[in-house]
């Protein structure tokens, strides 16, 4: 053997020896990472697991404050509910005391001659004392009537909002 022919091999030798020094290395590397990736991973599914802990927690909360509000507004729901139809049960029972005349409304009549204070007949009935009372027709009663029912359900809708605007907003 040339010692060229020695030399190439042991540059050959030196070449396989190197390239599986390499590869060794980069098997040893390739396990080091697949060890990192291994424990980074575990801590990634711990953060995520508290994570989503954590929203699962604050879902539950939130779904608990929004039952108790929707139950505190069924509850408001049903009060004025009953208010209004109490309201509309007095407003038809006076007007049909006012249709059938059971009930009559009358208007205070100014009586600037008058100076005494003193019931004019024994067992008058009313308030103001020695004061003249005109009676409304029964038409026009009926129509008063209807402005104040409009007006009570106006008040009673705008305690139901009120009290809707209360509760929701924070």
């Amino acid at each position: 053997m040339t010692p060229v022919k020695k030399l190439a091999g042991l540059l050959v030798l030196i070449l396989l020896l190197m390239a599986g020094a390499a590869g060794v290395a980069w098997q040893i590397q390739d396990w080091r990472m697949g060890e990192r990736l291994a424990e980074q991973a575990g801590q990634f599914e711990k953060e995520l697991a508290a994570i989503s802990n954590k929203a699962s927690a604050q879902a539950q909360a939130e779904q608990g404050k929004r039952l108790a509000l929707e139950q505190k507004l069924a509850g408001q729901d049903q009060q004025h509910t009953k208010e209004l139809s109490d309201a509309q049960r007095n407003q038809a029972r006076l007007r049909d005391q006012l249709a059938t005349a059971d009930v009559r409304l009358s208007v205070l009549i100014e009586d600037s001659a008058s100076s005494c204070n003193v019931p004019t007949a024994p067992g008058a009935v009313g308030v103001v004392h020695a004061a003249r009372r005109a009676q409304l027709d029964p038409a026009h009663a009926q129509r008063i009537v209807a402005i104040t029912d409009d007006g009570d359900n106006a008040i009673i809708a705008l305690r139901a909002c009120q009290a809707y605007v209360r509760a929701v907003a924070p």
